[in-house]
């Protein structure tokens, strides 16, 4: 057999992709498309030679939530790493942002074309070689089942000492979610998202996240709306997890976010909250002792849940007991962790390495709620709107303010968004949350006025109307491609939101390169530009493959194209 590489392993993967016509049709029948999920998976695990009971032995950290999952798991797995560096540490998270095999990293980095080759076709060969056991089962799973099997193939054969293992989708029917006994599981914070599958409820949506809650493990969450609380609690109980709500307790301005003073819970409780596996963890307030790997004040709330997840971990695995315990002082290597965690995509500001006048802004946010903290990260004076100061700039919260007269740069948005969320309430909460942080800051600037260009464009890659092969989407018709009718849409939007911005500052692209290109044509004639990416993740992506960047920082390796 001729030896088959990763560009083979791509082209296979993205068989097992769900066409646009097949959601379109699922979509008008109101029907599931993948009915028996969970014992489907089962069959596929066994298929390729395994049990669930093999499972146990990943150590497995399980984590779900709608915003901020991804981030927790990076900072589990950046802590784990300094504090065990001797370990082999597992990380399955999706989606990437270019390559694949970004999704399965090993000691925080991602496998190599080579490795993610020969695991790949050593599970495709087994699953063609071992045909379906139950009538009506596919022979081949989807997608994001295909890469779990191969996260957890790939995580046996390298015998790690942990796993960090990221939801997909919900919690209950998610095919990461046939580990029957995880160490510990954290739930990240709730919110309205792909609720034609989960409900168009929080509690409906926590229901489906509190799934993940084993009987007898650990169960975490950060603070939710109350309606998502009630529903976890609830499900801890119907899993043996005895509840309690300790950080609630703590003082915002004493012991509350043991970022800021090294303490998870109040000093002498140690003896209070024994035997409580069910923690509520809230909000902390913005670190002042040290800075965090990731950007943005809603990673206090992320950090914290890794932080408890971490030492709960950490405990078990010397065999002492699992349960939220404090901290007097933050140990030296989570302290290192947390400084050190890196998650390209949200919150980054890339400068470009071939046009020195562009600055990108990447941020991966596609909800009502990540976008509001989208806004407050980029609406900032030590990001986008940084400027050099006056005498007679004011001041707020210590935070200098800043006039239009001081503006140096073009602003521009690159957006897009995927089938089934609303864009005008999306871009809604963009302008109402920059509204409201100009303001804030003391600034002059209109909010009419806060972008000077605004580009929609869609997920596609090249301007050739290729798609590189990782980031290729079959759920996009063909239709989609060529009409643009989403894009349009979007500009729609847009011009009904602020009714005074210029119709020919608004541009509606084909591709990611050509909102690439149409940036470097702004740059040509304005100077200096500041570019917020965001809406999608896939849009990053396809911004960072566009774009050219060698190498993203701290990433680890070098980004091809295939």
């Amino acid at each position: 057999m001729a030896t088959r590489n990763y560009q083979d392993a791509i082209e296979h993967l993205n068989t097992l992709q769900t066409s646009a016509d097949t959601l379109e049709a699922a979509r008008a029948a109101g029907s599931r498309l993948n009915p028996d999920p969970i014992p489907k998976m089962i069959e596929f695990l066994e298929r390729i030679g395994y049990t669930c009971e093999d499972l146990n032995n990943l150590n497995v950290i399980h984590v779900t939530g709608t915003k901020g999952k991804g981030s927790t798991c990076a900072f589990t797995d950046s802590i784990l790493r300094h504090a065990r560096p001797d370990w082999k540490i597992g990380l399955y998270t999706s989606p990437h942002l270019v390559a694949v095999r970004e999704r399965i990293r090993i000691g925080g980095v991602p496998l190599s074309e080579d490795d993610f080759a020969r695991y790949f076709f050593e599970v495709w060969d087994r699953l063609q070689q071992n045909g379906p056991r139950t009538p009506d089962f596919p022979v081949m799973p989807s997608y994001f089942r295909y890469l779990t099997l191969m996260a957890f193939h790939t995580f046996l054969a390298e015998k790690v000492n942990a796993t960090i293992l990221e939801v997909g989708v919900g919690g209950v029917n998610d095919s990461t979610n046939i580990v029957p006994r995880p160490v510990v599981t954290g739930i990240a914070a709730l919110g309205l998202d792909h609720t034609s599958v989960l409900g168009r409820t929080i509690a409906a949506i926590a229901e489906k996240k509190g799934g993940i809650y084993k009987n007898g493990v650990p169960a975490l969450s950060v603070s939710q709306p109350e309606e998502g609380m009630i529903v976890l609690k609830e499900r801890a109980k119907a899993s043996k997890v005895r509840i309690d709500t300790p950080f609630k307790r703590l003082r915002r301005d004493t012991l509350q976010g043991l970022l800021l003073h090294g303490s998870l819970l109040p000093p002498g409780d140690r003896e209070r909250y024994a035997g409580y596996s069910h923690c509520i963890l809230p909000p902390a307030p913005v670190v002042t002792l040290f800075s965090l790997g990731l950007a943005g004040e809603h990673q206090l709330q992320n950090a914290t849940l890794a932080v408890q997840m971490a030492y709960i971990f950490l405990r078990s695995m010397d065999g002492l007991q699992c349960r939220p315990e404090p901290l007097s002082q933050l140990p030296e290597s989570l302290i290192t962790g947390l400084e050190n965690a890196k998650w390209p995509g949200r919150c980054q500001t890339v400068l470009d390495p071939k046009y020195h006048n562009i600055t990108w802004y990447l941020d991966g946010a596609h909800t009502s709620e990540s976008l509001h903290y989208c806004a407050h990260w980029f609406v900032n004076p030590r990001v986008g709107l940084y400027n050099p100061p006056t005498s007679a700039t004011p001041t707020v919260n210590g935070v200098s303010g800043l006039t239009a007269e001081t503006s140096l740069c073009t602003r521009v948005l690159i957006f897009n968004c995927t089938k089934g969320r609303s864009g005008l309430n999306l871009l809604s909460t963009i302008l109402e949350e920059t509204k409201n942080l100009l303001l804030q800051y003391g600034s002059t600037e209109h909010i009419e006025s806060f972008f000077q260009h605004v580009i929609f464009c869609s997920n596609v890659t090249y301007a050739d109307g290729r798609f590189k092969g990782d980031l290729t989407s079959r759920a996009m018709s063909a239709d989609a491609r060529t009409e643009l009718k989403a894009q349009h849409e979007l500009a729609d939007a847009w011009s009904q939101l602020v009714t005074t911005f210029p119709t020919d500052s608004i541009h509606v692209v084909p591709s990611i390169e050509h909102a690439v290109q149409t940036v470097r044509g702004i740059s040509a004639t304005f100077g200096r530009v500041s570019v917020l990416v965001t809406g999608s993740l896939h849009l990053v992506g396809g911004v960072i493959e566009v774009a050219d960047y060698p190498r993203l920082p701290s990433e680890g390796f070098t980004y091809r194209r295939v």
